[in-house]
């Protein structure tokens, strides 16, 4: 029962895919035709269609699942804001619940994404067409032979979020860099018992670049009461509780400084911040699970 449910959600999320490709692919191949001044309707039309998958996507799941998602979020979001998201990394089945959760609620969520995930089939070109920053990884042996690769991931960024100021949108950012697994806990010496730690450079950069347009940064912490399904094993069913909490704080700003000192004062406090907020995190947590008991 559980694998027929999961392959017709499956079937389903697919067909709606290849539908709403049709339209946004289109629609990104006139914007790369036409005048600057027109893009930004043509990258805004693209965000509803991406909406309007997402929608569907839900409706498919509530239709063909039970969930079980307690929500604790601030009294009021904003659709026409910019955000700044960050959240704890467990599995691709994070997006689905953030994407569930923040669709219409906020600005279209973006994150970046390895460069060899662009050839996968027809969300390669959904991503392309929605502006994803496109991030390309170089091993330490790679920049040793190719020391001119440094800064390639920083000119990505910079030029992603120049993008970013067209239009409202929400940058999402899984700070720890990799998804959670207690080997790579372990082989990190985390000081934390339930997070890895966090990174703070494409935080600090996301918020140099954006710093006047960007509203708060939305600090979303997902806990998985029984276990971290898969993307697989949630499409087939999973009935255990999760929590999502989501908290906006303000914007790191230094009015004070100037040039490059105020770049290396922002990432200080970035840092400062995420150490601050994971420690807060890791608590929370640990304090849900607890009670789950």
């Amino acid at each position: 029962m559980r694998i027929l449910r999961g392959s017709a959600t499956l079937v389903a999320m697919t067909i709606n895919t290849l539908l709403l490709a049709v339209p946004l692919c289109m629609a990104a191949l006139i914007r790369f035709l036409t005048p600057e001044k027109m893009q930004v309707g043509c990258t805004r039309f693209a965000m509803r269609c991406a909406e309007s998958w997402i929608s569907n996507n839900n409706r498919i799941l509530d239709s063909l699942q039970t969930l079980n998602i307690e929500t604790i979020k601030p009294a009021k979001l904003d659709c026409n804001a910019w955000y700044l998201v960050i959240c704890n990394h467990q599995s691709w089945t994070d997006i689905l619940i953030l994407q569930r959760l923040m669709n219409r609620q906020i600005p279209m969520l973006k994150f970046f994404i390895k460069q060899s995930l662009i050839y996968v089939p027809v969300l390669g070109a959904c991503w392309w067409a929605l502006d994803f920053p496109i991030m390309k990884r170089y091993s330490h042996t790679t920049l040793k032979k190719k020391p001119h690769l440094r800064g390639r991931d920083l000119a990505t960024t910079l030029r992603s979020c120049e993008r970013f100021k067209l239009t409202p949108v929400s940058v999402l950012n899984f700070v720890e860099g990799t998804r959670y697994t207690p080997q790579k806990h372990k082989q990190s010496h985390s000081p934390y018992q339930h997070l890895l730690k966090p990174k703070s450079g494409g935080v600090a950069m996301v918020v140099d670049a954006l710093e006047q347009h960007l509203t708060d940064i939305l600090d979303v912490t997902i806990i998985y009461h029984d276990h971290c399904p898969s993307i697989w094993q949630f499409l087939c069913g999973h009935d255990a509780k999760i929590t999502v909490k989501i908290e906006a704080i303000p914007i790191p700003r230094d009015i004070d400084n100037v040039g490059t000192n105020a770049a290396r004062s922002s990432a200080v406090q970035v840092r400062d911040l995420l150490a601050e907020r994971w420690a807060l995190k890791d608590a929370d947590i640990q304090q849900l699970l607890l009670e789950q008991r």
